[in-house]
């Protein structure tokens, strides 16, 4: 493996209603909501919801899409498929998320095995959608 510097900063997801986006990557992945208060009170344009220290996912409000001018074509991607999104969790992680997803009967894909990623096998994954359709891969390698 090398020794680079570059890490995932952040990805960006569609959503109809940021707020409840949060609320479900809270309850069911365990994520922590950022500047939901700022959203709510239109200080800032949307949420995320942090990974890690290194890492977060925006909830882009799907409203936002025809101000997406930093490039010529960028506001259509609203609604670009993305296929799908994935998280690495510890072992212990990776069980209390599949435990919290069926808790909230959120439809999973069976568990596969020895997946190829980031750091080579995954020794388990899975898949879910988030409300908005957004599936995520979630994965552990220990």
């Amino acid at each position: 493996m090398t020794d680079n510097l570059t890490r995932l900063d952040h990805v960006v997801l569609w959503v109809r209603d940021p707020i409840a986006a949060a609320g479900f990557y809270e309850r069911t992945a365990g994520l922590e909501p950022l500047r939901l208060a700022e959203f709510a009170a239109g200080q800032v344009p949307f949420p995320s919801v942090r990974l890690n220290e290194e890492s977060i996912i925006d909830l882009m409000p799907l409203t936002m899409a025809e101000r997406m001018t930093m490039l010529p074509g960028a506001a259509q991607s609203a609604g670009h498929p993305v296929n799908h999104v994935c998280i690495a969790l510890p072992q212990a992680g990776f069980d209390a998320l599949h435990t919290r997803l069926r808790d909230h009967e959120i439809p999973l894909s069976d568990l596969s095995h020895d997946s190829y990623g980031a750091r080579g096998p995954a020794r388990r994954s899975f898949y879910f959608r988030d409300p908005d359709g957004n599936v995520i891969e979630a994965r552990h390698y220990d």
